[in-house]
């Protein structure tokens, strides 16, 4: 049985680890392609050109710790795209910004995730110790409610790819359209996004292939 688990488990593990290395690669790389303004001055242009002017951006600690915050309507860059006048730096504010415009907009995948957080949340925690009891002691029962509980996860993990897709196609659009970049430089975004969209394919695919296990061990064995 343990090896049956790996080999779900292994795949997207693995293209996790992968899609971890290739972000920072990324954004390290696009991080010496200069622009003509920074993350922070990027996003701010993109949301007031979209009306939003009320929504605030501030600087937070961490590498990569860049998000929006529904609640508050606070776009928080982390120091290196806040200031980072790199095409990585345009890039990451500016899908965070895509975000906001999300928000603004009602974007109907934005609204079901968000929904979605508390039931993931409680998924992910109670939902993994029971499978992992259950498991433990064969007791499938106790597994299937686990699986059900878990499968709050995946729904949200499968509705949070359109969101961040949609994201990063809206942030590729306003940098163009603005002139904030040439059209040649979209390549630049691009790898940086990409790389970013690969972390999410990545986790929802463990997710995933997660459940698919548990599955299997409850219906796998039956005639």
């Amino acid at each position: 049985m343990l090896g049956l688990y790996f080999l779900f488990a292994i795949p997207p593990l693995l293209l996790g680890f992968y899609a971890q290395w290739k972000v920072k690669s990324s954004f390290s790389a696009m991080s010496k392609i200069p622009a003509r303004m920074s993350g922070a001055e990027a996003a701010r242009r993109m949301l007031d050109n979209g009306g939003l002017q009320s929504v605030a951006i501030e600087q937070v600690s961490g590498h990569l710790s860049d998000h929006y915050d529904p609640r508050a309507k606070v776009l928080r860059l982390s120091q290196d795209v806040y200031g980072g006048r790199s095409m990585a730096a345009l890039g990451v504010a500016c899908h965070e910004a895509g975000h906001a415009f999300q928000d603004a907009k009602g974007y109907a995948p934005l609204v079901i995730r968000n929904a979605a957080v508390p039931a993931a949340n409680f998924g992910s925690g109670t939902g993994m110790v029971l499978l992992m009891i259950g498991g433990l002691l064969s007791f499938k029962p106790l597994i299937l409610i686990g699986v059900a509980l878990f499968a709050l996860v995946v729904f949200f993990q499968l509705v949070n790819l359109p969101v961040e897709f949609d994201a990063s196609a809206r942030a590729k659009h306003e940098l163009v359209a603005q002139g904030m970049i040439a059209g040649n430089e979209e390549q630049y975004i691009s790898k940086v996004l990409n790389a970013a969209a690969l972390t999410y394919v990545a986790a929802t695919l463990q997710s995933v292939m997660t459940l698919l296990y548990y599955l299997y061990v409850i219906f796998g064995d039956r005639r």
